[in-house]
């Protein structure tokens, strides 16, 4: 995941909370419907050795597509995955913790809400993006911070850290967070709760729209 010359918006697809059954086949579809720039493993209350399991077939679809794997919170499970990547929350671990556990080339991402502080701190030590959120309203997770499009034009004119737009993104009001400077919209679930290979279609359309 890096920062194009020229502006570009690309999707990372976050996994809904249940991901056995049927849903690595769900993850083939959305990931074939369209260019996906990464995935991001998100489970809670499995140990770690369920949550491996778990997280094999969906990395290998990523794999076999060039698409970023990455763990949400956990240094260890990545580690443990040789996964691409890890996202931190901001009681998940120092980015220096990741760097050292995950190597050079691991892609590390920081939780950063709202707060220009926050993502100035993760951008100091090493991290390679910054996420804000959320933007709007959200079933996957209780919403403590609400982010505003100024964030993301802010940031686009002063860093060259790639920075990812969270919470509640749709293709119908993805727009303006696209033209705010987005690098990334992180979306979970407009893509699962419903046909995800039509939510993949309509987010690159309004992403192409969107850039004009």
């Amino acid at each position: 995941m890096s920062k194009e010359s020229s502006r570009t918006c690309d999707l990372y697809l976050i996994s809904p909370l249940e991901v056995g059954g049927g849903f690595p086949a769900r993850l083939e579809r959305a990931c074939d419907a369209g260019p996906v720039a990464a995935f991001q493993f998100r489970v809670k209350d499995v140990d770690q050795h369920e949550a491996a399991r778990l997280a094999q077939p969906l990395q290998e679809i990523c794999a076999s597509r060039d698409i970023a794997f990455i763990i949400n919170d956990s240094i260890s499970l990545a580690k443990r995955l040789g996964a691409d990547g890890v996202h931190l929350g901001q009681d998940d671990g120092s980015v220096e913790e990741a760097r050292n556990a995950l190597g050079r080339d691991a892609q590390i991402g920081v939780t950063c809400h709202d707060s220009r502080h926050l993502a100035m701190d993760a951008g100091e030590a090493g991290a390679d993006y910054v996420a804000f959120g959320a933007f709007f309203p959200t079933q996957t997770k209780v919403v403590k911070h609400q982010a505003q499009t100024d964030l993301l034009e802010w940031w686009q004119a002063v860093f060259e850290i790639p920075c990812v737009a969270i919470g509640g993104i749709e293709p119908g009001n993805c727009a303006p967070l696209v033209s705010a400077g987005a690098d990334f919209l992180a979306v979970s679930g407009a893509v699962w709760n419903g046909d995800e290979a039509q939510a993949v279609t309509a987010f690159h359309e309004a992403i192409a729209k969107a850039l004009g």
